[in-house]
């Protein structure tokens, strides 16, 4: 992922440096990945800035003011899980069906023409 242009202003706001920044911003993305799971969602994005952040505010000298837009929450995040578990059930079971179909016409085939 290519790191966002808003990278140098906040370098420049912490007091660090862009080089440092961008390989702050290589861990936080790396880490988000790993959490999010997917590296092209919203909740990816957000996570990766917000650890941006807290790398940049450790390693320099001051903060940055930032908003919070949503609080994080245990149920939001139970709620995205089951969503991701409830969507691998109905695609395990929509290729169950399709094999099942496939087998049932291997073995009843239906009436053949005569040409």
């Amino acid at each position: 992922m290519k790191a966002p242009k808003i990278l140098p202003w906040i370098a420049q706001k912490t007091g660090i440096s862009e080089e440092l920044a961008l390989k702050l911003w290589r861990r936080a993305a790396g880490e988000a990945e790993t959490i999010a799971g997917c590296c092209d969602s919203s909740d990816f994005c957000h996570l990766a800035m917000e650890r941006f952040i807290d790398f940049a505010e450790a390693e320099g000298t001051s903060s940055v003011v930032r908003q919070t837009a949503r609080p994080r929450s245990c149920v939001s995040w139970l709620w995205r899980h089951q969503n991701r578990i409830s969507k691998l059930n109905m695609i395990t079971l929509e290729n169950i069906i399709r094999l099942s179909l496939s087998n049932w016409t291997g073995v009843f085939p239906g009436p053949r023409r005569t040409a």
